[in-house]
């Protein structure tokens, strides 16, 4: 990897892609400083060390929430925005003929998507500051003003990021939104590894305690991390094989090939989708100033919700709420099915193999090919899905077990190491373009 990377610094114009991407980071990262008007700093940071189920979120965001910038949404909005897209394409017809178009098509269901982003940034902005103001955040109350200057801050906020992650798509290296993303969780790296330090090596009763608690943390990071890189490049590859046909007085095709399908097909939107799906309700009650006692039936299905809860075995009382792991884990498999289903066709592969001559070898082309794309796909959908599931509950365990309580999680290293393994076979992919093009010059 920095091999390429140091490769890549001498070459002109992928350099120029790096320092543009470089720079539009530093512009995300300090935005992530700019205050948002009119909101009491001091109690709005006294509610939200009240609120202990908003880590993921924080996270994704890269803190700006916590510290309430005018980044506060962040990409959250075009992300769910480009979910529904997905799902969209699937209900309405047209939205799927679009997406058959080509470019063209792609271009207009961009378009589309970022309607619906500035759209839902609108929608979650008013909420947060109506939410604000009953919680007595905003300086002077609820007011129509400190509600317009809020609501506008992060919609312009929201929107501009979503506009900087297309110009480092276009004029950087890597797909910008993800790019972002990254930078975000990284940015909060660095204090939870100083948290771990401080609790489990500066804090701990012994010398060879501090090691142990070392060697732990290390071991256990670098096998995620390992793990990680090893889900995300298995694919099964289903060899196919090319009929002979007579074009004109030569005999063309014969050759094989293969699809190659990748274990975890879904990347890591079961995990988010999952994860967002247990989150709102919380989310939603603490912008809203819900309490969670014990004592009613709905902060019990928060507390059921709620990470923090998770297998906690100091406290019977807080394990009971562990059964909401057993929930996460089914949302992850199912949203894993889900995804996988409205990404890949079984039956449309199956018919362009037809099309072109093309057939599994030992397997009659048209609906047996589609039986056994699907018999395949299940196969290797369920081991992905199982692999995201233990990558996600490693942390958790830790935290609950333990009380290493950090931002990142297995949700973040997946995409941290994700987006940087995309990034680095993107820069490969243009170094080799460019190598292609000096010999054709030559």
């Amino acid at each position: 990897m920095f091999k390429t990377f140091r490769n890549a610094l001498k070459i002109k114009d992928i350099r120029s892609k790096l320092v543009f991407t470089f720079l539009a980071l530093i512009i995300v990262r300090l935005g992530s400083l700019l205050p948002v008007p009119r909101i009491d700093r001091e109690y709005f940071s006294l509610w939200i060390g009240n609120q202990t189920s908003l880590g993921f979120f924080d996270t994704l965001t890269g803190g700006s929430f916590t510290q309430m910038s005018i980044f506060a949404l962040n990409i959250t909005p075009y992300i769910t925005s480009s979910i529904i897209m997905q799902l969209l394409t699937i209900a309405i017809p047209k939205l799927e003929e679009l997406q058959k178009e080509g470019e063209d098509g792609r271009k207009k269901i961009a378009e589309y998507t970022r309607y619906v982003t500035v759209a839902l940034a609108l929608i979650e902005s008013i909420a947060m500051a109506i939410g604000f103001g009953n919680s007595g955040v905003l300086e002077g109350g609820l007011t129509f003003s400190n509600v317009a200057i809020i609501v506008t801050a992060l919609t312009a906020g929201s929107a501009f990021l979503m506009w900087l992650g297309e110009r480092i798509t276009s004029k950087g290296v890597g797909n910008g939104i993800s790019v972002i993303l990254l930078i975000n969780i990284i940015a909060r790296m660095p204090s939870d590894f100083m948290n771990l330090y401080r609790k489990f090596i500066l804090g701990a009763s012994n010398v060879a305690g501090g090691v142990l608690a070392a060697i732990i943390i290390i071991l256990v990071v670098v096998a995620m991390v390992v793990f990680i890189i090893i889900l995300q490049n298995a694919q099964r590859k289903i060899p196919v094989q090319y009929a002979k046909k007579v074009q004109g007085r030569k005999m063309v095709g014969g050759q094989s090939s293969h699809i190659p399908l990748k274990v975890n097909t879904a990347g890591v939107i079961p995990v988010i989708f999952a994860s967002s799906l247990m989150q709102f309700p919380i989310v939603i009650s603490g912008i809203l100033g819900v309490e969670p006692a014990r004592a009613y039936m709905w902060p019990k299905v928060l507390y059921l919700l709620n990470q923090n809860t998770w297998l906690n075995f100091k406290s019977w009382g807080e394990f009971k709420y562990s059964i909401g792991l057993l929930i996460y884990v089914a949302l992850v498999i199912f949203f894993a099915y889900f995804y996988t289903s409205i990404t890949f066709n079984p039956i449309e592969v199956s018919n362009n193999m037809k099309k072109q001559g093309g057939f599994i070898p030992g397997i009659r082309p048209g609906k047996p090919t589609t039986d056994y794309l699907n018999k395949v796909l299940n196969n290797i959908i369920f081991i992905g899905a199982i692999g995201l599931t233990v990558v996600a509950i490693v942390p958790i365990f830790f935290s609950g077990a333990f009380g290493a309580d950090v931002s990142f999680g297995g949700t973040s290293l997946i995409i941290v190491v994700g987006v940087v393994l995309e990034t680095m076979k993107q820069i490969e992919s243009q170094m080799l373009v460019r190598h292609y093009k000096g010999f054709l010059n030559d």
